[in-house]
């Protein structure tokens, strides 16, 4: 009897640490303002006439009053540049990596078989400023993540529009923290036991679990829709009532189901109007 307290014991304090881990911030008023807004993934594209992450899908966004999710790289000048991938091939179909390019040689290519160039984030920025909200993700390689969060935080340090900013790496998001702890963050996750990614098996648990919340404090948690009913997400809204944001939606169905749960909508690939 002693034995199986014992383990009860063990297993109760074990269950405490893991929601001590889940821990979020609560309260930054910023997330008022962005839950008025639907956003557009990757801009308002709709393709093959207008590519993701163009400005064409940008502006199509603020005429129908959407917010848009973005994702941004470093260059290797220095630039930050709005593309999804590191690679090239898919969007722009060359096999170069965005980090090995200046902005000049960024300039060259062209989205999806269109006219449509690379944007830079400054671009982006100056678009959305005095409109809709951006969802910013940061999108870390090669270990860059300080210097891409200290690019982007200087970069919107000016800024005067509404923004927050997003990583599915937690590094990216104790760099925010630390450089701007007033900056509205969240942490990207998925069930990575489902679709491995490539990441060892630590690091699929760590992140399907959100196992460093409290290193990193964010305000919401952006889980990607169908795995949203995991525990730790669940667990983090419930207990750290940190705000739920769910991508990708591509249904009215599921978009209308991810707002009666209280979640901010990522969508793409149908009008969400009709």
């Amino acid at each position: 009897m002693k034995i199986i307290l014992i383990l009860l014991l063990v297993v109760l304090a074990l269950f405490c640490v893991y929601l001590l881990l889940l821990a979020a911030r609560h309260g930054k008023t910023t997330m008022a303002e962005l839950k008025k807004f639907r956003y557009a993934h990757r801009g308002y594209h709709d393709k093959p006439q207008i590519p993701e992450n163009s400005m064409a899908a940008f502006r199509r966004a603020v005429e129908h009053g959407f917010g848009a999710e973005l994702d941004v790289h470093l260059l290797k000048d220095g630039t930050l540049a709005v593309m999804h991938d590191s690679s090239l091939l898919r969007t722009a179909g060359a096999d170069v990596q965005i980090e090995d390019l200046t902005r000049g040689e960024l300039a060259q290519y062209r989205l999806e078989g269109t006219a449509e160039p690379v944007p830079l984030l400054d671009e982006v920025l100056a678009l959305f400023e005095d409109k809709t909200p951006l969802i910013i993700e940061l999108k870390t390689a090669r270990g860059n993540h300080l210097a891409l969060s200290r690019a982007v935080c200087d970069r919107l340090g000016s800024y005067r529009g509404r923004f927050c900013i997003e990583s599915f790496d937690p590094f990216a998001l104790m760099d925010v923290k630390k450089l701007r702890p007033d900056f509205c963050r969240g942490q990207l996750s998925m069930d990575f036991e489902k679709e491995h990614a490539g990441l060892p098996f630590y690091k699929r648990l760590i992140v399907t679990n959100l196992l460093l919340n409290f290193l990193t404090r964010p305000d919401f948690i952006a889980y990607k829709f169908e795995d949203r009913h995991k525990l730790s997400p669940r667990l983090c809204q419930a207990l750290w009532r940190a705000q739920p944001v769910s991508w990708t939606i591509r249904t009215k169905q599921d978009l209308l189901a991810c707002e009666r749960e209280g979640a901010i909508p990522i969508f793409e690939r149908f009008d969400p109007e009709t």
